[in-house]
């Protein structure tokens, strides 16, 4: 059985986890019938095994592609025979915490009928969690969407089906519908979901380009960081694909290609590397790593953290295929102005330093 599933038992034996990675953002299962097992509808079936979970939202799962009869897509009608192996991918329920409406400024790149493309700020939290139950992207959105049924449930995870860190800004896609959400859903977990970072790293990088390879799981000292478990005993399968955009000797440019989306995944793999992102408080970037011991270079590094209160990673691109149209659909969108200004002291920096050595 793939690690990527879980037995199913009743609802409560699944490890809901808590990230920012757009993985921990629905649940998978799987479950083998038994030999004594009378034919029966699959959704019915199903909603036998499963505690808290709707025959509707089984339903939209099935319609959506997303509960696979020995690796064959089947419909809520097909009949369970013995020894079949159902696997499912779905969009989590909601969560008993109450969601405020709130009229907070949203930066919408696009909006259909089916989903809505936010480009977020640093600073705001995507969905509300603990010490933060307020003024999060979802209480935004229940407030701009108000006038949808996903909406006004109160669900903390209402269209979510990615996520990122409070401090990294860009691109997030959130679902306006359950079918919507369960196929933007699939296409997460399948993995084809296209995802390009930008980050600014500590050290000089030895290959253009690479890859980097390493499960990632909760630490086993400090459970606010993830940890690369190297030998692959624990933590989930993870794979970030790195490419050099400009060197400046002490730090470098790079765009981060996501092949799964762990939580915390760039950040920890850098770090990992010997590359934490600049800035990063929570993997050791919120110090010189680098550098020369002159005061004037320290002052500089002090400046620029004050330009960039926060680790240097920003969501530039996003592509998937629309749920409905079956179109492809790509999004990118601009550095901000807190990132694009270290980018133009360390240009400002690297000249200056060209110079004196002529």
């Amino acid at each position: 059985m793939s690690e990527e599933y879980k037995e199913i038992k009743d609802i409560e034996d699944i490890d809901i986890a808590e990230g920012e990675g757009a993985d921990e953002m629905f649940e998978h299962f799987a479950i083998t019938v038994d030999k004594g097992q009378k034919m029966l509808r699959l959704d019915k079936y199903l909603v036998d095994r499963m505690e808290h979970c709707s025959r509707n939202r089984i339903q939209t799962a099935a319609d959506s592609g997303n509960i696979l009869v020995n690796g064959v897509a089947a419909k809520s009608s097909y009949k369970v025979k013995p020894l079949d192996r159902i696997t499912l991918v779905m969009p989590y329920p909601k969560r008993e915490i109450e969601i405020i409406p709130e009229d907070i400024p949203l930066n919408v790149v696009y909006e259909d009928d089916d989903l809505i493309i936010v480009n977020k700020e640093a600073g705001m939290v995507v969905h509300p969690g603990c010490g933060n139950y307020s003024g999060t992207l979802v209480n935004a959105l229940t407030h701009h969407l108000k006038d949808l049924p996903l909406f006004q449930e109160g669900d903390m995870r209402a269209g979510l089906v990615h996520r990122i860190d409070k401090d990294t800004s860009g691109l997030l896609v959130v679902a306006k519908n359950e079918r919507a959400h369960a196929r933007l859903a699939k296409q997460f977990f399948d993995h084809t979901i296209h995802r390009r970072y930008v980050a600014l790293v500590w050290g000089n990088l030895e290959e253009d380009e690479g890859t980097i390879t390493g499960n990632i799981g909760r630490s086993p000292k400090d459970r606010l960081q993830m940890y690369v478990f190297a030998d692959g005993s624990d933590g989930k399968h993870a794979v970030t694909h790195y490419k050099v955009l400009k060197r400046y000797g002490y730090v470098t440019l790079v765009e981060c290609r996501l092949e799964t989306g762990r939580t915390h995944q760039i950040r920890v793999h850098m770090s990992w590397q010997g590359h934490p992102l600049f800035n990063d408080s929570r993997y050791g970037g919120d110090r010189i790593l680098k550098g020369t011991t002159f005061s004037k270079y320290k002052q500089f590094i002090e400046n620029c953290f004050s330009l960039l209160p926060r680790q240097a990673l920003h969501a530039r691109s996003l592509g998937f295929v629309h749920p409905t149209t079956g179109k492809d659909m790509y999004f990118e969108s601009e550095l901000p102005e807190d990132l694009l200004s270290v980018i133009a002291k360390w240009d400002g920096y690297v000249a200056a330093r060209k110079l004196e050595e002529e």
